[in-house]
């Protein structure tokens, strides 16, 4: 932000005190301050690899693993951002999981079924809304979920979801419901 504005700034000063004519001898007054400030710059120490370090474990503390497993036995590995949920996560990363309703709580599509007892037990009881939906879900076991309602927390860690083989999804394109 401040490089930004110090550009900008620049670019002002360059514009209306710049010389005319370009000679190799001649300098801006823009030019002698930018050349000031980029010694000044220079002599300060600045660290690159301890800052991107510090970024690293910092992301490292922020995000948790999840492995999908889908139909086919397939697994894949993710990293989840703490306080997102494992359906936003599974769409950001190019995982079928369908979530028809966009986590509204009003559909079954991103069912998922937490493959360790252990995990399961570390999630929130479901919401008796969560439960209705589940009991639409295709292929519901004792340890289902909605995957709009699993958040990364970093006790879920490792956690691993299997993603069932059908969804029920009642409403699909081109559905209009016809009134009673």
């Amino acid at each position: 932000m401040f490089l930004h504005r110090l550009s900008r700034v620049g670019f002002r000063i360059a514009r209306t005190s710049m010389p005319v004519s370009r000679s190799s001898t001649s300098t801006s007054y823009f030019g002698a301050i930018f050349n000031r400030f980029m010694h000044q710059m220079t002599n300060h120490h600045f660290s690159t690899t301890a800052i991107n370090e510090a970024c690293e474990g910092l992301e490292n503390k922020e995000k948790i693993s999840v492995t999908f497993v889908n139909k086919d036995g397939e697994e894949k590995t993710i990293s989840v951002p703490l306080g997102m949920s494992m359906l936003e996560a599974a769409h950001e990363n190019d995982i079928e999981l369908e979530g028809a309703c966009e986590g509204s709580l009003a559909c079954s599509t991103c069912h998922v079924i937490v493959m360790d007892v252990n995990y399961y037990n570390k999630l929130e009881d479901p919401t008796d809304e969560e439960n209705d939906m589940l009991d639409l879900a295709f292929g519901l076991t004792e340890t289902s979920r909605l995957g709009c309602q699993v958040i990364a927390k970093p006790e879920l860690d490792g956690i691993r979801l299997a993603l069932p083989f059908a969804t029920h999804n009642f409403a699909v394109d081109g559905y209009v419901p016809k009134p009673h």
